[in-house]
């Protein structure tokens, strides 16, 4: 945008400029015309007196005639002396008196002729007239080389053309100068903008803005502040959705375990007065109990949705946390790695042997600057995940540790591998995109594990890479930060 405004700006300048230019050309043309149509007069005042010059014939057949230069001729020949000249020939054209260049086809009338001859590198402008003389009818020449039109001619592009095209360069190159530092402004404002981080809607200082800008920076200004609005409405009702979620379905959910574990065991819930069968009504403290009559089945299915449910309210809260504004403003803090995946080594290592999945550890000192609690959902949901998605009898393989990079420097690394069923690779772009599973995947799951995942690496500025495990089995999921 900025260089279209530079262009254009130096084209409106700098045509206007190339138009006066050769409207000077055309005026200093027609003044050295104007110049030329005087010196046209004066030699056509002055052929009369150098007819008058010839006074008689020769005293010779053929010998020159008897002359005496009139005073306004001897003027004009001492005074332009080296660029003018004249001649006097009979009417076959040969040469009496005066220079033999000076010359031209011989009148047919009496009426003066105008032409140009070019001698010795000069332009002579030459008045020719056949008339009368002491010596009877002879044909006069005059000759100046002094016509500012002939040398306007000659010195075009020394002195009209050369001038004009240096002084439109020069005002070019100042115009552009001018103008790049006019658009200064402009374009700080614009490599200002480019620079900010998506969630970073604050306002622009319209002060240190030019003034003819200030209205775009308020529109700026006031677009920011509606997109931030709705942005943190946004954040604030996924936050509020899933603080409101987690409450009571933590309560339901631990309804539902301790059904669950009665009707797999058949047993007797212990009250106040006394114990009773999930089918027989009892009272509790003076009220009522009715009959639980739901089949293991059916409490399993219930158990299942209500775990389901927690889970993706919780993730809703990660996902609202990994999104927030403030994120940036945040300080990151050094995170230990290694600690963080022995942490969820233990957190997971319950649920991993209870589906008889090998969950190991291969892990390096790694320490980077980051969020260390978004960090941990990160590797939570990767870990879990794998678990999830894993068979039994299969493996994950917790890791972190330091790698060098194409660029000479070192990066660290987290990843999650499994021998699971994997991803296609049609697949690995669409399961970053939330609420999106892979047709036909068995097991519970939200689709948010990896944008999740995805969304946190993003704020750390690191990448998130899919890629088949060892052998070509599986998943193996890569974080790498920057060096």
């Amino acid at each position: 945008m900025t260089s279209d405004l530079r262009n254009r700006l130096l084209l409106l300048l700098v045509l206007p400029l190339c138009l006066l230019a050769l409207l000077g050309v055309w005026m200093d043309y027609r003044t050295a015309d104007e110049t030329a149509a005087r010196h046209d007069q004066r030699l056509l005042r002055l052929l009369p007196a150098l007819a008058d010059s010839v006074l008689a014939p020769g005293s010779e057949a053929g010998g020159p005639p008897v002359w005496l230069l009139a005073p306004p001729v001897e003027d004009f020949l001492r005074q332009n002396a080296g660029v003018s000249g004249f001649s006097v020939r009979d009417m076959s054209g040969r040469l009496l008196l005066g220079d033999a260049w000076v010359h031209g086809a011989v009148p047919l009338t009496q009426a003066p002729e105008f032409h140009s001859v070019e001698v010795r590198g000069i332009t002579y402008r030459v008045a020719v007239q056949r008339g009368p003389t002491g010596a009877g009818e002879m044909v006069v020449a005059l000759a100046d080389g002094s016509d500012p039109r002939q040398q306007w001619a000659q010195h075009l592009l020394l002195r009209v053309l050369l001038p004009n095209l240096v002084l439109v360069a020069a005002a070019a190159l100042a115009i552009h100068w001018a103008v790049g530092r006019a658009f200064k402004p402009l374009v700080d404002l614009a490599a200002a903008v480019e620079r900010r981080s998506p969630r970073d809607l604050s306002a622009i200082d319209e002060t240190a803005s030019p003034a003819e800008v200030r209205p775009l920076v308020h529109s700026l200004n006031r677009l920011f502040a509606l997109v931030n609005m709705q942005a943190e409405s946004q954040r604030r009702f996924v936050a509020d959705a899933a603080h409101q979620l987690r409450t009571p379905l933590a309560g339901l959910q631990a309804q539902v375990e301790a059904w669950a574990l009665l009707a797999r065991s058949g047993g007797k819930v212990a009250g106040p007065s006394g114990t009773f069968k999930p089918d027989e009504p009892q009272a509790l403290g003076g009220k009522a109990v009715a009959a639980i009559t739901l089949g293991a089945s059916e409490i399993e299915k219930l158990r299942a949705a209500t775990r389901r449910t927690s889970q993706l309210a919780h993730q809703l809260l990660a996902l609202s946390r990994a999104d927030a504004r403030s994120l940036d403003a945040q300080a990151m803090q050094r995170v230990d790695v290694r600690d963080l995946c022995e942490n969820l080594l233990e957190m997971y290592l319950d649920a991993a042997t209870g589906k008889g999945i090998d969950l190991g550890l291969d892990a390096q000192p790694v320490h980077v600057y980051g969020h260390g609690w978004l960090l941990r959902e990160l590797l939570s949901n990767l870990v879990d995940n794998a678990i999830k998605y894993t068979r039994a009898g299969g493996s994950v393989t917790i890791r972190c540790a330091i790698r060098p990079d194409p660029q000479g420097g070192a990066s660290a690394f987290l990843q999650v591998e499994d021998d699971g069923p994997g991803v296609p690779p049609a697949e690995r772009a669409h399961v970053l995109q939330r609420f999106y599973r892979v047709p036909g995947t068995e097991g519970e799951g939200t689709g948010l594990g990896l944008p999740i995942a995805d969304e946190i690496a993003r704020a750390h500025g690191a990448t998130l890479t899919l890629e088949p495990g060892a052998s070509g089995r599986g998943l193996r999921v890569t974080l790498v930060f920057p060096a």
